[in-house]
């Protein structure tokens, strides 16, 4: 026992170390609500769980070789109480589960608009191989693999893909949302904490999937504004031209920020009229690349 305790005690210390990053330590309403729900599924779940193991044991000790008391009815084929029993808890554990992915399935609806006084930022977000590409059409300004965004307001995500479908998620804030060629999805989160938020492609995409990586960056409004000032006083024009050289093919991108937008640039790539990406291609692996030219 004098050594079971310390080993345990290590071995919880290392299981929770990765709560930081994850979906069970969430820093916005949409992260903390899914929690909610994955617990709640979690306890509704062992309803049949528990029950069923104790059983297993019980039948198991009752019914050993040397239990004189046990008794053997080889006879014995049915029980009304005995069926009601064992199905009226399955029953009951599916009706509570979809009882919870109904409600949770509407209320958490990716483009379902978060109930704020203030007026949400409108960020449009393009998936490349292997990169991100975040535009703020009312800054006029962009980034790469990095989205700054201000504390307590309502983000507006307008999503779309310039290769192939990908998959756009930031753990602590909730709600993975597809990435497609030609189309464009909506998502709406929020950070009710400042601090910078992993995020990731959790879509396989290519050769350069494992570095698909960018990071959320919440900060006060104050620190947003100077943020958007310092990198529209910077170089960078991102057109037609720039972007089809960010469309390149290019791994463990650093981030990088562009001073200007063309604002007609997300609806071009949307509706194709600046050429999607030809995607990964079998055979033709892609040179690791650290940086773009950029701000």
């Amino acid at each position: 026992m004098k050594v079971a305790k310390p080993v345990a005690a290590v071995a919880a210390a290392v299981s929770l170390s990765g709560c930081d990053f994850g979906i069970l330590d969430p820093q916005g309403p949409i992260g903390a609500a899914q929690k909610t729900i994955l617990l709640n599924a979690l306890v509704i779940m062992l309803a049949i769980i528990v029950p069923t193991i104790a059983a297993t044991l019980w039948f198991a000790f009752w019914f050993r070789s040397g239990n004189a008391k046990a008794l053997y009815r080889p006879q014995w084929a049915y029980s009304g109480r005995l069926e009601l029993l064992i199905w009226s808890i399955p029953l009951l554990t599916i009706m509570f589960l979809g009882g919870i992915t109904w409600i949770g399935s509407h209320e958490l609806d990716p483009a379902r608009p978060l109930a704020s006084k203030t007026k949400p930022l409108e960020v449009q977000v393009v998936s490349l191989d292997w990169k991100w590409l975040f535009v703020y059409p009312d800054q006029g300004v962009a980034s790469v693999n990095q989205v700054v965004v201000p504390v307590a307001t309502p983000v507006h995500f307008s999503l779309t893909s310039a290769s192939v479908m990908n998959a756009f998620f930031v753990p602590q804030l909730g709600s993975m949302i597809y990435t497609m060629n030609g189309m464009t999805t909506q998502l709406y989160l929020q950070a009710d904490r400042s601090g910078d938020f992993y995020g990731r492609s959790s879509h396989f995409s290519g050769d350069g999937f494992p570095g698909m990586e960018f990071t959320l960056r919440a900060v006060s409004n104050e620190e947003f504004d100077d943020w958007a000032r310092g990198v529209r006083g910077g170089a960078g024009m991102l057109d037609a031209n720039a972007y089809a050289d960010l469309a390149k093919q290019s791994m463990n991108v650093k981030p990088f920020t562009y001073g200007a937008v063309d604002p007609h640039l997300f609806h071009a790539i949307v509706t194709q009229a600046v050429p999607p990406a030809p995607g990964p291609q079998g055979g033709h692996p892609t040179p690791d690349v650290s940086s773009r030219p950029g701000n």
